[in-house]
């Protein structure tokens, strides 16, 4: 083998290729005194340490835990600016609507981004995804949004390609053309949806600049009904589904999301029992963003629900400048036990398994089995739950990237 990692003092891994819903999410593989053998930037081996294997590289892990590599599987990573100046607007009370309808929020960036050059885009993102990986985090979804025109959305959707040929990480590119109606179309909604369907959506797909399709299905952006439009003319140009929903008011987002038969609704602070039970019949995966929540002081999904009705649950950051500007996937996994009750074996599955299985990779990665890329986490922990006990602190030691060492 390559690369040989011993004195594992816990391998701790989901196991399998699908989403872990209901009791089975919290099922983890854990093995004492483990070992990693990794060949070709694959998984080799994964189990008890023995004395008959060997590789070319030892990496002696002295009694650390080791998990799958971390993914993250919503993230708007490509944008311009910062929005540090809503901090103030926000803890004098304004919503998160309110600095929307004074042209800030999603808007405010828009008009940064369209100010970027791709380069420059491309020079942040690769500053951001370098701090990613050293929190553990070895695959990314990026949604567009930030563009809202042809040209813009295009721009940004070419950041991520480029990012995918020049760094290491792992990039799921979404397209998310209806993130909001941009300022020029404020007074007709419907010449910017025809536009997206008709126009952006078959460029996207004709040109492969992107894998999924995102809606932001809420209150002054985008009903269900039109939502439901959007969602039908991507599946029948070749996209996948997701669908931003029912993170500020319960309009039925979580039930839309399930009939249009996404493979994940995504925020879901306000579904309903309904859209709960929907989304496990159609096996819509649940991706919570607990980071925004608690950056935006709003209530937090009903995770434990969700779980016990039977939804595959995934976490992730959320990473975008305005209601999470935070890219260290640890900080989530630490609310998902303290907010949503997660056990650490949910948790570990809803960022790595499930996450993957949400982004339709978990056929290659989310799991430490033989066969699945070699992303691995060694952290500085001698076991699951301490990495969800401590915050605050980066407690990645060393991450493994399809078996390069970092």
């Amino acid at each position: 083998m390559d690369i040989l990692l011993t004195n594992i003092g816990q391998l701790a891994t989901p196991q399998g290729t699908q989403a872990r819903k209901g009791k089975a999410q919290r099922e983890i593989q854990l093995i004492k005194s483990a070992a990693i053998g990794i060949e070709k930037g694959k998984i080799a081996y994964a189990g008890p340490m023995d004395d008959s294997l060997s590789g070319e590289k030892t990496i002696d892990c002295t009694g650390r835990l080791v998990t799958p590599g971390l993914v993250d599987a919503h993230t708007h990573l490509v944008f311009g600016g910062w929005r540090q100046y809503e901090l103030a607007l926000k803890l004098e009370g304004a919503t998160y609507l309110d600095i929307l309808k004074q042209g800030g929020g999603i808007l405010s960036t828009v008009r940064q981004t369209r100010a970027a050059t791709e380069d420059e885009l491309v020079a942040k993102c690769k500053g951001l995804l370098d701090d990613m990986l050293r929190h553990g985090t070895t695959t990314c979804e990026c949604k567009s949004g930030y563009g809202l025109s042809l040209e813009e959305e295009c721009k940004q959707l070419r950041v991520t390609r480029r990012l995918q040929k020049e760094t290491p990480m792992d990039l799921v590119s979404t397209f998310l053309g209806a993130h909001a109606i941009p300022d020029e179309y404020k007074d007709n909604r419907e010449e910017f949806i025809r536009l997206v369907c008709d126009v952006m959506i078959p460029k996207v797909a004709a040109d492969k600049l992107a894998e999924f399709c995102d809606v932001f299905c809420e209150t002054a952006v985008f009903t269900p009904a039109e939502t439901r439009v959007i969602l039908e003319k991507a599946k029948a140009a070749g996209l996948g589904v997701k669908a931003h929903v029912d993170e500020i008011d319960p309009i039925g987002g979580a039930e839309l999301a399930a009939s249009a038969s996404c493979i994940s609704a995504e925020h879901l602070i306000q579904a309903s029992d309904q859209g709960i039970r929907d989304m496990a019949a159609a096996g819509t995966i649940a991706v919570l963003l607990p980071a925004t929540s608690f950056y935006l002081d709003k209530p937090f999904a009903r995770a434990r629900r969700m779980i016990d009705e039977g939804v595959a649950v995934a976490v992730a950051t959320d990473f975008n400048p305005g209601s999470s500007p935070n890219l260290n996937i640890q900080f989530p996994m630490n609310l998902a036990c303290l907010k949503y009750r997660l056990t650490p074996g949910e948790a570990l599955t809803a960022v790595t398994l499930n996450a993957a299985a949400a982004l339709n990779r978990s056929g290659s990665v989310g799991s430490l089995e033989v066969g699945k890329q070699a992303d691995i986490v060694i952290w500085d922990a001698p076991d699951l739950e301490y990495i969800f006990y401590r915050y605050g602190s980066n407690l990645v030691h060393s991450v493994i990237k399809n078996g390069s060492v970092f």
